[in-house]
């Protein structure tokens, strides 16, 4: 099922003809399927266009969102990095940090540099804790697109990737079941319209199923959880008035928004000039 969330808390199943509203939140809709139920249409309800909503982020306050670093080798060399994922574990992104389909990204400092990182992001549907591989995939909800929008420099992942606006997330969350194999996705990331990013998650270091294991056997994955996969090559900083655009084969809908400076100060913090020199800017790949 193709699953939309809109106006701040409706949910909806997307066909050929619009928006089919179903019974309760998308937290009621993964209660629903952990259970073994069906999705229930709202009595009454008419379908409605994708025009006339202002559509959300797929899940609203996750307990958290679990980030790979360094998860691509081509992403591993431009950086210009000795480890990886499988050196450094994850990291955390403030679940407040979500963003919208359409939304802006807000940049708050005028004297750093920040970056789009296009991903594939999973939802999980069930409580998770010590899985092995092999049980993983079946504690996911759903997968949706991901943008890590990236502050540059010497501080903290979590602190860097943390900002309001910073985590994009959507427009489109698509149950495991009709999406697929998460192992072969093609993901294309654009920024006014130039190519930046293309890939297929088949060349991630540690796949969907190795990063559910290991973080469950870190921490209790519970139901609404996002895990976000990593970002391949082809970063490259963002400005004001900018638009970035992700596909994903297998969601159907891109995500896009834009980025804004509107209330930009200077750093406050001094890392400007610390951790790995990021690539420059590419142009279509």
């Amino acid at each position: 099922m193709r699953l939309i969330s809109y106006n701040g808390g409706e949910v909806g199943r997307l066909t050929e003809q619009g928006i089919q509203p179903l019974v309760g939140s998308i937290r009621d809709q993964i209660a629903c399927w952990d259970r073994g139920e069906p999705f229930a249409d709202a009595d009454g309800a008419g379908i409605r266009s994708l025009t006339d909503v202002r559509l959300d982020a797929p899940v609203d306050a996750p307990s958290k969102i679990i980030a790979a670093p360094v998860n691509y080798r081509d992403h591993q060399a431009e950086m210009s990095v000795a480890s990886q994922v499988g050196e450094l574990g994850f990291f955390l992104k403030a679940p407040s940090s979500l963003l919208g389909p359409g939304g802006r990204v807000q940049l708050p400092y005028y004297d750093r540099r920040f970056d789009q990182e296009g991903e594939l992001a999973l939802v999980i549907g069930r409580t998770a804790r010590c899985v092995t591989e092999d049980e993983a995939l079946s504690h996911v909800f759903g997968y949706t697109g991901l943008l890590d929008i990236t502050m540059r420099g010497g501080e903290d992942r979590s602190t860097r990737k943390s900002f309001e606006t910073f985590t994009p997330m959507g427009p489109i969350l698509v149950t495991a079941d009709e999406f697929g194999d998460p192992s072969d996705v093609e993901l294309s990331c654009w920024v006014n319209g130039e190519l930046r990013q293309h890939t297929n998650t088949r060349d991630l270091i540690w796949g969907p199923a190795q990063l559910i294991a290991y973080a469950s056997s870190v921490t209790t994955l519970h139901p609404g959880d996002v895990i976000t996969t990593g970002t391949p090559a082809g970063v490259g900083p963002l400005e004001a008035g900018d638009t970035i655009r992700l596909r994903l084969s297998g969601l159907g809908l891109d995500l896009e928004v834009t980025v804004a400076a509107d209330a930009a100060t200077a750093s406050p913090t001094t890392g400007r000039n610390k951790g790995p020199v990021p690539p420059p800017v590419r142009t279509s790949r």
